[in-house]
């Protein structure tokens, strides 16, 4: 029975220690270096539990726990990509904050950029069609405006419109 117990004994303390071999102890937080494999693979993900937040700015509790897990797999040899993996199979797909540089991900690397050159482009079209000084240059929009030399008799015709307007506007003038 006393053989039975030490036993017992024995293999409880070669198995516990190789279970806690991986984990980072409770209470050493700032002696605690982060891996940079997990520190990358958190700069890359949102937090499951703290809607709109980064994992790495989430102060939940689960969030901890989370960042621990995830620096433990890293110290293990896993890299960022598989951590993050990982994660998103975990958690799912919308927790991923990076696009991916494959599949339909690369076109949210590309359309942004595109947008921006093809706003620019127009803007730049449009600002040229409307300058003034380079329509005057060119003999007004398309060359077709040309100013003409209002007559004597035209110029008194108009004065006069304008004249009766204001009169009827206001008849004390």
């Amino acid at each position: 029975m006393c053989t039975r117990y030490a036993a017992f004994l024995l293999a409880l303390f070669l198995l516990v220690p190789a279970t806690l071999v991986g984990q980072i102890p409770e209470g050493f937080e700032g002696a605690f270096e982060p891996h940079p494999e997990a520190e990358e693979a958190i700069d890359q993900l949102y937090s499951p539990f703290c809607p709109g937040f980064m994992l790495d700015v989430c102060t939940a509790r689960e969030s901890q726990i989370l960042r621990d897990s995830m620096n433990t797999l890293a110290y293990q040899g896993w890299s960022s990509g598989e951590i993050v993996e990982w994660m998103i199979a975990d958690y799912g797909e919308q927790y991923r904050a990076v696009p991916q540089n494959s599949g339909w991900g690369v076109w949210a690397w590309i359309l942004p950029p595109f947008a921006l050159l093809l706003g620019a482009g127009f803007v730049v079209v449009t600002l040229r069609r409307f300058d003034p000084t380079r329509s005057a240059e060119n003999g007004g929009a398309g060359g077709e405006r040309v100013e003409k030399a209002v007559s004597t008799e035209e110029e008194e015709r108009l004065r006069s419109a304008i004249r009766e307007i204001e009169l009827s506007e206001d008849p004390s003038l």
